[in-house]
């Protein structure tokens, strides 16, 4: 088990993800970041969508009750274990009694990610509710008593204790699988269903622009700042299904990308959509950075979801090679 000493606000326990539950009105939560979930969990030899610790804000730190295998993924958080540095995206061992404490991200420009995942052995052992352990903070559901971490709280890794192989680990994705225009992080998105109703100098300026991550900007949604997008004629429409990635324009004419934790409904013109096989890369995006969109088609989409499943079968093909032991990859993001 691990007790939460310190926790700034908003850590959960968030796996894949909350599928077909849209209809009732539950949205999916599930990581942020869910190539670096689903990483960490190889890399322990978990099932690919154990559940794990989310943090975005920092510092966070806690205690081993009992000896555990652990992976830390996600952004680069200076880790330390009773003060002894930590490599990211790396497989280590806890004994009882030791301290983990991750501090702020760090990394190069193009590397600095926002959130971190603290992978345990077996997985972060909470209910299944709706048949995922993602926290539902809106609905109050999910995870550890459907809320966010707080100090005091204790967690049980489902294999602590149990032998696990330690000292390897990976390239980050965002290494393996950079993506950038101009210098500038980048992610694809599909036009959307009011696409064409939208002013061509607002269409080009979209794709052409740079957009500022707000500090309005949370698991919910992104709002980003840049040249407003405006539509050719007003436009009032009745509330209708959305999803995680999906870009919305107020009338403030600044787009909204929603986000993990979105509502599954709502009436303002979608504009595009980030394809899943990028969501992972907004997911990391700190406040106050800058992402730009390129434009794709289905099949480009389609293309890229195939290149992070190949990334992950390199992983467990790595990890089998490591443990000695195959290493089936059952559920993939997307």
């Amino acid at each position: 088990m691990i007790e939460v000493l310190s926790s700034a606000a908003l850590a959960t326990v968030q796996d894949l993800g909350r599928t077909g539950s849209l209809r009732w009105g539950v949205g999916t939560s599930g990581a942020m970041d869910n190539l670096a979930l689903a990483a960490g969990n190889l890399l322990l030899g978990n099932a690919l969508d154990a559940a794990a610790i989310e943090v975005p804000v920092f510092p966070f730190k806690v205690r081993f009750g009992e000896d555990c295998a652990f992976a830390l993924t996600g952004a680069d958080c200076a880790a330390r274990l009773d003060e002894q540095p930590l490599l990211p995206w790396w497989v280590h061992q806890a004994r009882a009694g030791q301290v983990l404490a991750l501090g702020l991200p760090q990394g190069g420009a193009h590397q600095r990610g926002s959130r971190a995942m603290l992978c345990l052995a077996g997985g972060v052992e909470v209910p299944e509710v709706l048949g995922s352990r993602s926290t539902q903070l809106r609905g109050a559901f999910g995870g550890h008593e459907g809320r966010a971490l707080r100090r005091g709280d204790v967690l049980r890794a489902a294999a602590a204790g149990a032998a696990c192989k330690t000292g390897f680990g990976l390239v980050p994705p965002a290494l393996a699988l950079p993506l950038q225009q101009g210098g500038v992080a980048a992610v694809r998105v599909l036009p959307a269903a009011e696409y064409m109703a939208f002013e061509p100098a607002s269409r080009d300026a979209f794709w052409a622009g740079e957009w500022k991550i707000t500090a309005q900007s949370d698991r919910y949604g992104y709002r980003l700042e840049g040249e407003a997008l405006r539509p050719i004629a007003p436009m009032e429409l009745r509330s209708h299904g959305i999803v995680p990635g999906v870009i919305q324009v107020p009338h403030s004419g600044q787009p909204i990308i929603q986000m993990r934790d979105a509502q599954p409904s709502g009436g303002y013109p979608k504009f595009g959509t980030v394809i899943e096989a990028d969501m992972w890369r907004l997911g990391q995006a700190p406040i106050g950075s800058r992402v730009r969109f390129i434009e794709t088609t289905w099949d480009e989409a389609l293309a890229a979801l195939d290149e992070v499943r190949a990334w992950l079968d390199k992983v467990a093909r790595m990890v089998e090679l490591h443990r000695g032991a195959p290493v089936s990859v059952a559920r993939q993001p997307g």
